[in-house]
């Protein structure tokens, strides 16, 4: 995909893979006691570009998460913040863990123990780089990590800016848990607003009536599916 616009971009070759390379990338691994045994966990975060800071983008938490995954998904920030003009960097992070497998004492441990990680790496800060909601990450996690961050910097007076994505009562804001979905159903509101681009995707002007199939239906898919059937009349 990537490939594909740089070419239609007529960039030179040095220039297209600089714009690919991410600036920087670390693993952590680390243990936690579970149940009376030491697990070890690994996990990633990754920076794309530095040229605004700070860096953005989410944390996941997936068992198929892996170095390869998170370095596209930063660079992929970065585009997506340049694109809008969102004076932020890109980055991204992931922890291998199936969330499903743990209660919620055994996930704050481990979400804790990783945001140890990050920071002393310096690579979660307010001011260089800010964690978000991802893929099996929500509120309650980016609440755990502010909190973390908190108690191991408490002369920065910036710390809930460490993460977004917080609940309203730890410093978050109104609509950011539905906002994805609200972006994807402003992005189609702005497709179907130039008819060339409509015609040559060989579909009809309008999103009234039209069907959606939604992949997923996550906190992403489900807000999406709810603002289009809802404000857009589409089914």
């Amino acid at each position: 995909m990537v490939d594909r616009a740089l070419l239609s971009m007529d960039l030179a070759p040095d220039v297209a893979e600089a714009i690919k390379a991410c600036n920087a990338v670390i693993q952590v691994k680390f243990p936690v006691k579970i149940r009376g045994k030491v697990q070890i966990f690994s996990g990633w975060r990754a920076v794309h570009s530095t040229h605004r800071l700070p860096a953005k983008g989410g944390i996941r938490f997936a068992p198929c998460v892996d170095q390869n995954e998170v370095e596209a998904l930063a660079a992929l920030m970065t585009y997506k913040c340049a694109i809008v003009d969102v004076p932020f960097g890109g980055s991204k992070g992931g922890l291998m863990i199936d969330p499903r497998q743990y209660d919620r004492d055994e996930m704050q441990l481990i979400t804790r123990r990783f945001t140890l990680e990050l920071v002393r790496k310096g690579f979660l800060n307010p001011a260089t780089n800010v964690p978000a909601p991802d893929m099996g990450t929500g509120q309650r996690e980016m609440a755990w990590m502010a909190d973390t961050y908190k108690h191991l910097n408490p002369e920065d007076i910036n710390y809930t800016a460490c993460v977004t994505g917080k609940p309203v009562e730890h410093g978050g804001i109104h609509g950011r848990t539905e906002a994805t979905g609200r972006g994807l159903q402003f992005a189609l509101r702005e497709f179907f607003r130039h008819p060339d681009e409509v015609k040559a995707a060989g579909m009809e002007p309008g999103l009234a009536g039209k069907r959606v199939i939604v992949q997923g239906f996550g906190n992403v898919g489900y807000h999406v599916a709810k603002f289009l059937q809802e404000e857009d009349d589409c089914r």
